[in-house]
Formats: structure tokens, sequence, C-alpha cells
């Protein structure tokens, strides 16, 4: 399936973190998996829209089932939103990416059933964050 203008179809994640910043990596993963034709839908609490997409406040806002979630966000930022990646879920598992998890963040995620997965979510679709400048 091809997605629309506005996401429908295909492959499914949010990025929880996304930013309007093309320098950050929350933005470069959005624009790596637009690039691979996912359905992506970007999550932050003051952005209305990130690459032209609507962003939502929270995760549990963004409709239907998610194939992934991909996680920019510090420790402490992530440690609070983990009740709500578990209650979403993900078929192909929660990425914490570098810098969003401690020890703490993945035994709590591992207590919540979460499949957390530490490793970058733009390298596991075969790109590089480096192919996205600003």
């Amino acid at each position: 399936m091809t997605p629309d203008a506005e996401g429908q179809g295909g492959k499914t994640i949010a990025v929880v973190g996304a930013s309007s910043d093309r320098r950050k990596y929350g933005n470069k993963c959005v624009r790596a998996y637009l690039d691979a034709g996912w359905v992506v839908h970007p999550v932050n609490l003051t952005e209305a829209e990130v690459e032209g997409r609507t962003a939502y406040q929270r995760i549990g806002e963004v409709p239907g089932e998610l194939d992934r979630i991909a996680l920019y966000l510090p420790p402490p930022g992530t440690r609070e939103l983990l009740p709500e990646l578990a209650a979403k879920g993900a078929r192909d598992g929660v990425f914490f990416n570098p810098g969003t998890w401690d020890a703490e963040v993945i035994a709590e995620a591992d207590e919540l059933g979460i499949d957390a997965r530490r490793e970058c979510a733009i390298v596991a679709i075969g790109r590089s964050p480096a192919q996205y400048r600003a």
C-alpha cells in the first residue's frame, strides 16, 4: 500500500519527540520513514505539524494500531511515557534510540511488557541519519 497525503495505508510508525528542526534526530527519523514509504505519525507536545504531517501531543492520540514506535526523548521523558507506550503498543516494538534510555528505563519497560529495541530506528530501515541533513 502507498500512503496518501495524510498517511493512510502502509506500515505505521509514531515518532515520539518528532521535531520541525531538521537538525534533530526526531526530524531525521520522520523524513527517513516517509522516504521509505511508511505512514508517519509525529508526536510532539508543542508542535502542530512536522514535515507536513499532523503532530499529536500524546502517543494515545495516534489513531489505529502501530507497527513501530521510535523514541527521541531523554531518559526522564521516556520514563514518564512508559505506561502510555505499553498501552498503545507496537507490533514491531518500541525503538529506544541512543540517548533515550538508561538501565531504569529498560527495567521498567520490561516490567510493563514493552518490546524495547535498543537500536537506531533509522538504521533499522537501512538508512543513515547522515543522509538527512538540515
